[in-house]
């Protein structure tokens, strides 16, 4: 894993300024501490921020080939490159390292762009050709890594994160409204865009390619749910998951540092830990979170898994104070507005993780995604079924087993069938299965600046229409793969890899690796049939089958849990560190930075400090307006005014020199 950055000039070709290159890199030490490391040419310049894991003495980057006609710098790792070297040096390339970053260089120069689709892992890419005067940015299939760039003065500026482009004289950040209102109804910025204005990202499965001609961006991969003509049976189908799954995990434990495994108690998670453990007779280090608050803690199914698989586990009890402390430092890591406060325990959690030892962990993300682990997925089952007989006062009872905490006397539960009843018949429409959670989300946006939060679910559909595009196979596929393919596309890359994975885990220069994304499990789990991922009301169906044979019956027989961290108090427990909480929510900020309405986000904090409990809308909007003002704080007013000092401390980084403690850094 690593930071990279880079310079190419567009226009007037001349040397690189090798200054703002290393403050660039130098603002990503935190994803690289281990080794820094520059290239520069007549009209371009590459930087990385390593974090070594394989090759750790040969792997420095940039790296070029044996003629120094192409330099590469990388961030993240392709588990395929012991398979696909000596295809390659069978073709006469020489290699200098044993790193997998040389390993995508030669593959390049070997099939060009096309060598994207031979790579199997986590990256974000950039390649030099001074041949033909051309750079690529390339990024993993699904976003796992991210990639950032932007156009100023005739240069293209690109870097894995977003305050790395600060360094670049005169560049100009504003938080676009139309970006805030993704974040107020998605959860987050759908890409190819970014919370401010000017700055993009490369999209998942998408190349970007600037030279003489111009700038490019392309796909070279794309999801697709089309099911398989010929249907095997479903001990086939049990059995080449088990395999793919199998060898994913496999590849995924390559690396000269020890690995470790984040458990949550969940069946994702505990059959990743299973099939580690089921490899090897070396003991594991496993990672967990658990809180005080019994709404949210699962540490009684963790301590289940690491009695069953022998693990060293590490547990961190997170605490409301320490979520409400650490809140600033995650934004400053996302760079983005978040609606939740999940994303600070597991920032925490990669602290622990590297205060360990350790720089690699495995974990269960994506399963819930690829084989329709959310109650997304049923709710839409529910619904279809409802919207057949729209006015069957029984068929919505259904409600009733997916969601228990429903209220049962008759005015509650009048409320809760009325509210999953919009647009119940528009089942048509393309975007039906998030209609109903889009429509929820929407309703914190009253509080922005010139809005009310009020709209019609055609609406919603036609301002999702213009964000995202689908393919022309959409139509086609199963009522589910649209679900999954929506939940791909506006959550699982944009917030849950990203905010919730990549910023707060690299914040501590941990490196998460996901064996559900493999893209030959994602491959096979979408081509499926519909009825092993959801059967009835149960959830994940083929992947529950595998779990009998990995791991105790309380586990693989768990409802699926949704991950949360607490909201409310952690901002209003008065405890210390979160003075911020005030001065960033009070009227005079609101004003000063413009994005909400002042008068309406005093009622919400003085609700807030009440004795009473939010609602679930009212706890989003908190987050998102308190995240929007950090956000706004931490960057665009370090972009306009660096001279102007900050009123708490600022957030803080690895430090090279001594791995496991962090140190300021000034932009």
């Amino acid at each position: 894993m690593c930071g990279i950055a880079g310079i190419l000039q567009l226009r007037e070709k001349g040397p690189v300024d090798e200054a703002t290159l290393r403050a660039m890199i130098q603002a990503l030490q935190h994803r690289g501490p281990d080794d820094s490391g520059f290239y520069l040419d007549h009209g371009v310049g590459l930087a990385s921020a390593r974090l070594s894991i394989i090759d750790l003495e040969g792997g420095r980057q940039p790296i070029g080939n044996e003629d120094g006609s192409l330099w590469i710098v990388f961030n993240g790792e392709i588990f395929n490159y012991v398979e696909l070297r000596p295809g390659l040096e069978a073709k006469g390339h020489r290699f200098s390292t044993n790193s997998d970053t040389e390993v995508i260089l030669h593959l390049y120069e070997e099939e060009g762009p096309a060598s994207l689709s031979r790579l199997n892992g986590q990256f974000s890419i950039a390649i030099w050709d001074g041949r033909k005067r051309s750079l690529l940015l390339a990024r993993d299939r699904l976003g796992i890594r991210p990639l950032y760039y932007t156009q100023h003065q005739g240069n293209l500026l690109f870097a894995s994160e977003i305050k790395a482009l600060l360094a670049w004289p005169g560049l100009d950040l504003k938080i676009d409204p139309g970006a805030l209102r993704q974040v107020f109804t998605y959860w987050s910025v759908l890409t190819p865009g970014s919370i401010f204005e000017g700055i993009r990202q490369v999209p998942p499965g998408h190349a970007l390619i600037a030279g003489e001609s111009g700038i490019s961006v392309e796909p070279y991969w794309e999801l697709d749910f089309e099911e398989e003509a010929a249907r095997r049976t479903e001990e086939e189908y049990l059995e080449e998951l088990e395999s793919l799954l199998t060898d994913a995990t496999r590849i995924r434990l390559r690396a000269d540092v020890p690995v470790g495994a984040y458990l949550s108690g969940g069946m994702d998670s505990s059959v990743i830990a299973s099939l580690i453990r089921n490899r090897s007779d070396t003991p594991l280090d496993t990672f967990s979170i658990s809180f005080s608050d019994p709404r949210y803690d699962e540490s009684g199914f963790q301590r289940r898994m690491v009695q069953s698989l022998g693990t060293r586990h590490h547990e961190l009890l997170c605490t409301d104070e320490e979520i409400g402390r650490c809140f600033p430092e995650v934004i400053w890591h996302t760079e983005s507005p978040i609606l939740r406060t999940a994303p600070a325990p597991m920032y925490l959690l990669s602290e622990q993780v590297r205060r360990h030892g350790y720089k690699v962990v495995l974990t269960g993300e994506g399963a819930d995604e690829i084989l329709a682990g959310y109650d997304i997925f049923k709710e839409m089952r529910v619904r279809r079924f409802w919207a057949r007989q729209p006015h069957s006062e029984l068929r919505p009872l259904l409600l009733r087993r997916l969601y228990p905490d429903i209220p049962r006397d008759s005015q509650g539960e009048a409320f809760w069938f009325a509210f999953f009843r919009q647009g119940l018949e528009r089942t048509g429409s393309p975007f039906y299965s998030h209609e109903i959670r889009w429509a929820n989300t929407r309703r914190a946006r009253r509080f922005l600046a010139g809005e009310n939060g009020r709209g019609s679910g055609d609406a919603d559909a036609e301002a999702a229409s213009a964000l995202i595009p689908l393919p022309l196979e959409f139509g086609g596929w199963s009522a589910l793969a649209q679900a999954q393919y929506l939940e791909m596309v506006t959550f699982l890359s944009t917030y849950l890899l990203s905010s919730q994975g990549d910023r707060v885990a690299m914040a501590h220069s941990v490196e998460g690796r996901y064996p559900f994304l493999d893209y030959r499990v994602i491959e096979f789990c979408n081509r499926l049939p519909a009825e092993l991922k959801q059967r009835g009301m149960t959830e994940k169906w083929l992947l529950r089958r595998l779990a009998r044979k990995l791991v105790p019956s309380e586990i693989w027989q768990r409802t699926k849990r949704p991950y949360r961290a607490p909201i409310q108090r952690t901002f209003f427990s008065s405890a210390p560190g979160t003075d911020y909480v005030s001065e960033l929510l009070s009227p005079g900020a609101i004003r000063d930075t413009g994005h909400f309405n002042p008068d309406a986000v005093e009622k919400l904090v003085r609700k807030a400090k009440g004795d009473g409990q939010l609602g679930e809308v009212d706890e989003m909007a908190l987050v998102g307006i308190l995240s929007t003002q950090l956000v706004d704080h931490w960057l665009v007013r370090r972009a306009h005014r660096p001279e102007t000092p900050l009123t708490w401390p600022q957030p803080k980084i690895v430090d090279a020199a001594r791995a496991v403690d962090r140190v300021g850094i000034t932009l």
